[in-house]
């Protein structure tokens, strides 16, 4: 398929405002895709990668507009693009509104192409991927060369979601569930064979492949595979009193102040993912000695780093995470924050896939990987009263942990939903986790850094505002988060900043009020800064949805 025909669907799906119809249209899109089906399930979501791999173009903004800038012509720079971008919002419309075809002549220079054939999905698809893999001294430039040469064979409509797709901003109203309806819809399969199958290979490419050529009989045939990460199975905010009015008894396990992990070890190697199913590997090598010196078959493991004192006693959740970020000088970073593994679930064991299997069964599997006295499998009780529950909650408390999670011990394992059998139970306010689009400049001698923060929450077509936050922020922590959001700062208006949607903060509030100051509608009553969630991406973080239950729960 050319990229041209692609762009023409995009518009189709974008201008639609029902559901149906949008689910209609990107089922036409996957039954006339053929070879490209793997490549378009990709593209829709603005993903060149199956969501499991933790490669990325690394094509920030600036990257972006100066790939435009050139293909625009000698009198257009980065700074016109951003400025263009300002005045526009939208860096689809930016690129489309440039003639980018002039420069066609010298597309070959930097794509690798004749520069006058016409762009197709699987070319882009692999150029895409070339540049993914572009490292080392000047790299930077070699990008942008890539880049400029492919805005350079691209008409109007081509640049708006060339440059959508590698920002990740394809935004046309195509989410997950979309893109599994219209799978099923295309190939004749039954929805919940193909969420199934997504469920267990986080690869929608590969799923719609197997649905198109194998049918319903083939996507049973998917299976967990070591070393590909899974989604998460999530928990909801909760109380033991509802927890014990829906189950007759509840798993109860001690919510640790870590960060999570998936472990993967195929009999010899073990390979750790973060939540976002990043490899984390490197950072935490006495986890994968725990794991390599231990287990003795296959498994995949759920569970949760926390990072410890030199007396054992858990630290706050921001130290494990100065691990997570380390790449370099490890060694040094083991010397000064240790971490232990608390395992606390069991997706596969031994050639054996378990989601199906009801908790308990899980949990004795996982117990049954690990010798007898190894303080690595999170312990798990069994209760039906409220009394026993608060104790195990004081105890939990008295560790210096969390609070407790409270599960139904006959579920299933969901990756990726977050559902009513798992419930976090925590002593404190409820907190929101907020994407940061925003920001103000300081005032006086704090001049020179951002000082207060303005969080947006998920909406179905982008982010809406539910407050600033300034409290809580010491002023080491002004430095380091100025230093971060520069490179995302997409534009300024005096104090004002605009802010690319890139990175998550958890914020504590006293109560949801309604409100016609922001745009969501409804506004955070003295919000005050957490910590940066390490662990999560814009798209994990919480919705509006979220925000109108929690405020009609108050």
């Amino acid at each position: 398929m050319e990229f041209a025909a692609f762009a023409d669907r995009a518009e189709t799906i974008e201008a639609e405002s029902a559901d149906t119809a949008i689910a209609e249209a990107v089922t036409d899109l996957f039954t006339d895709a053929r070879p490209d089906l793997p490549t378009l399930t990709r593209f829709v979501q603005g993903r060149v990668f199956p969501a499991y791999e933790s490669r990325t173009l690394d094509i920030g903004p600036r990257l972006c507009y100066e790939a435009i800038a050139r293909a625009a012509g000698q009198n257009v720079s980065a700074d016109d693009v951003e400025q263009r971008l300002a005045d526009m919002g939208e860096i689809g419309a930016v690129a489309a509104s440039y003639d980018l075809g002039g420069q066609r002549g010298l597309a070959a220079f930097g794509a690798g192409g004749s520069g006058s054939d016409a762009l197709t999905v699987a070319e882009l698809d692999e150029t895409l991927r070339d540049l993914a893999a572009v490292d080392g001294s000047g790299s930077q430039g070699t990008k942008v060369d890539i880049l400029f040469g492919l805005f350079s064979r691209c008409s109007p409509a081509e640049a708006s979601y060339l440059a959508r797709l590698v920002l990740s901003e394809m935004r046309i109203g195509v989410g997950e569930g979309t893109v599994r309806d219209a799978v099923a819809a295309a190939f004749d399969v039954p929805v919940a064979a193909v969420e199934r199958a997504v469920q267990v290979s986080n690869d929608y490419g590969m799923v719609a492949e197997v649905a198109r050529d194998e049918g319903e009989s083939g996507l049973a045939t998917i299976t967990l595979e070591i070393g590909r990460p899974v989604q998460a199975m999530l928990a909801q905010a909760g109380t033991v009193a509802g927890a014990l009015d829906d189950w007759d008894r509840a798993a109860v396990e001690w919510k640790y102040d870590g960060a999570r992990v998936q472990i993967h070890f195929d009999g010899e190697d073990a390979r750790l993912f973060s939540r976002n199913m990043e490899e984390v590997t490197d950072p935490l090598p006495e986890v994968v000695d725990t794991v390599e010196s231990t287990l003795d078959a296959p498994a995949i493991l759920d569970g949760e780093v926390v990072a410890v004192a030199a007396d054992g006693d858990p630290l706050p959740f921001q130290e494990v995470l100065r691990r997570f970020r380390r790449k370099h000088d490890v060694a040094a970073a083991r010397e000064d924050v240790a971490v232990r593994l608390h395992a606390f679930d069991c997706l596969h064991a031994d050639g054996e896939d378990l989601l199906d299997a009801p908790l308990e069964t899980r949990h004795d599997r996982l117990e049954s990987l690990f010798p007898a006295g190894r303080d690595v499998v999170s312990q798990m009780w069994l209760s039906d009263d409220p009394d026993e529950i608060a104790d195990l909650e004081a105890e939990a408390l008295a560790a210096g942990q969390e609070g407790i999670m409270l599960k139904d011990p006959t579920a299933a394992y969901s990756p990726g939903k977050r559902g009513k059998h798992w419930r976090k139970r925590k002593p404190d306010v409820e907190t929101l986790d907020c994407v940061v689009t925003g920001a103000e400049w300081g005032e006086g001698r704090r001049a020179n850094v951002l000082g207060s923060f303005e969080l947006s929450v998920r909406t179905d077509d982008g982010y809406a505002t539910v407050g600033n936050v300034a409290t809580g922020i010491t002023d080491e922590e002004l430095d380091d988060l100025t230093e971060r959001f520069e490179p995302h700062i997409r534009s300024e208006d005096g104090r004002d900043v605009v802010l690319d949607p890139a990175i998550v903060f958890e914020v504590g509030y006293e109560e949801i009020q309604a409100s016609q100051s922001y745009d969501s509608g409804y506004a955070l009553r003295f919000p005050r800064f957490l910590s940066v969630r390490e662990d999560k991406t814009p798209d994990s973080a919480d919705s509006l949805g979220r925000v109108e239950r929690l405020a009609a729960s108050q």
